[in-house]
């Protein structure tokens, strides 16, 4: 879910020293808090500092200041921060951070400043990504699911079904249109697994494959049993076997297969909700598209992260912050965050809303797809940040690769894996 801009480490450093310095508080000025964002989006940046901007016309004594931040280097800065006791009040940040700050006591337990009306809207499968030991150290609010995008013009030549929310395709049945999808000229699917660590975990759990078995205690050991590697193996087999799937995207990034995509060399390109948004900016005027919704194994269950928004432990105004936060994410607050990011709201009531159910750029379909999402259990688990750079990366580009087989893979994630959730038991 993460995005990439251009804000060098030192330029953030800098504006929170600045944000500091300047700040009203012991001086019988309003409340000062610092909102770090990392909005990215031209669109999402917009509706981030409008909400700001309404909020500080209408609370006169708390006054948010807008930091941008950037998710190339937010936790190198939060960590910084947390560490010097001058962190942001509120923090934007994804739910796979949060366990490592839980568990350090970086980030205030909101159990008790929400409202409940917050509380209720929010689905209970969301809150679960951002509540550690009892503790929710943060507020979910955006979340992403996995799906295609097809050249619709590709489909319907074909003859193959156009699934709907209502009548997914099955992975059996994915396997048999993409066959009938490929030709001389064209591979049916681009798989771009230059990251495929959390996209493959999320999508295993399609066929309850968890990799992870984690102890009250957090604690957790290494398991790639038959369920973890359904999803494994059927991304290879379209690789190597059936020869469905385009072998020069394996390494590559969300976006790179675009251009290729147009130009028709792939049918299908694999990515997360939020790629329509690229797909309707730079397609060809007469491109038609069409968004293929998540597949189903034994059930349509994907693994979610979510973006949250926090509140540090060492804010002098914690409530205050809390009040802002609550404000932010109303279900209102969330379409336009939503649409901001091409992304699906985690409240109820914003899932409701026109602008996220109309056809237009199959938002109905993207919407829907949130019924699908599931606490991704990674989330849990502590040291997973290291087994992914470490273990997971670096196992899964050789396996994507063909130079080791689902066995060496399975054996290199539990050996090496648990030598290193080892440390943190």
């Amino acid at each position: 879910m993460r995005r990439i801009t251009a804000l060098p480490a030192l330029a953030l450093t800098g504006v929170l020293a600045l944000s500091a310095c300047g700040s009203g508080e012991g001086e019988g000025g309003p409340v000062q808090l610092r909102f770090l964002s990392l909005a990215w989006q031209t669109q999402s940046i917009e509706a981030n500092e409008r909400l700001v901007q309404e909020w500080n016309d209408t609370h006169p004594d708390i006054q948010v200041e807008y930091v941008q931040g950037s998710w190339d280097n937010v936790n190198d800065q939060l960590l910084t921060g947390f560490e010097a006791g001058d962190p942001p009040d509120i923090i934007h940040n994804e739910s796979s951070a949060l366990a490592g700050y839980a568990a350090r006591g970086y980030l205030a337990d909101l159990g008790d400043m929400l409202p409940q009306e917050l509380k209720d809207d929010i689905r209970a499968e969301a809150w679960e990504t951002a509540t550690f030991d009892g503790q929710v150290v943060g507020v979910p609010f955006l979340q992403e699911s996995q799906v295609f995008i097809a050249n619709r013009e590709v489909l319907e030549d074909s003859g193959v079904r156009i699934p709907t929310s209502e009548e997914p395709w099955t992975w059996d049945e994915f396997a048999e249109v993409s066959e009938e999808l490929t030709t001389e000229d064209r591979y049916a699917v681009a798989w771009p697994l230059g990251s495929p660590v959390n996209r493959v975990l999320n999508l295993s759990l399609n066929f309850g494959g968890t990799f992870f078995e984690v102890a009250e205690d957090g604690t957790a050991s290494m398991r790639v049993g038959e369920q973890e590697r359904e999803v494994l193996q059927r991304i290879h087999e379209q690789l190597y076997e059936d020869e469905t799937a385009a072998p020069e995207t394996v390494g590559m990034s969300g976006s790179d297969p675009l251009p290729a995509f147009y130009a028709g060399e792939y049918a299908m390109i694999q990515g997360g909700v939020y790629t329509r948004q690229q797909v309707v900016e730079q397609a060809p005027e007469d491109f038609e598209w069409v968004t293929i919704p998540p597949l189903v194994g034994d059930t349509a269950e994907q693994g979610a992260v979510s973006q949250t928004l926090s509140v540090a432990a060492d804010s002098a105004h914690p409530e205050e912050a809390a009040e802002f936060l609550s404000f932010f994410l109303s279900a209102e607050n969330q379409v336009d965050l939503a649409l901001g990011d091409w992304l699906l709201p985690t409240s109820r009531e914003a899932a409701q809303a026109p602008e996220l159910n109309t056809e237009e750029n199959d938002w109905d379909v993207a919407t829907a797809s949130a019924d699908n999402l599931v606490m991704a259990p990674y989330l849990k688990v502590q040291g997973f940040d290291e087994w992914k750079n470490r273990v997971a990366q670096p196992a899964l580009e050789e396996y994507f690769g063909g130079a080791i087989t689902i066995d060496e893979l399975a054996q290199r994630l539990e050996t090496e894996g648990d030598d290193v959730l080892g440390r943190y038991r």
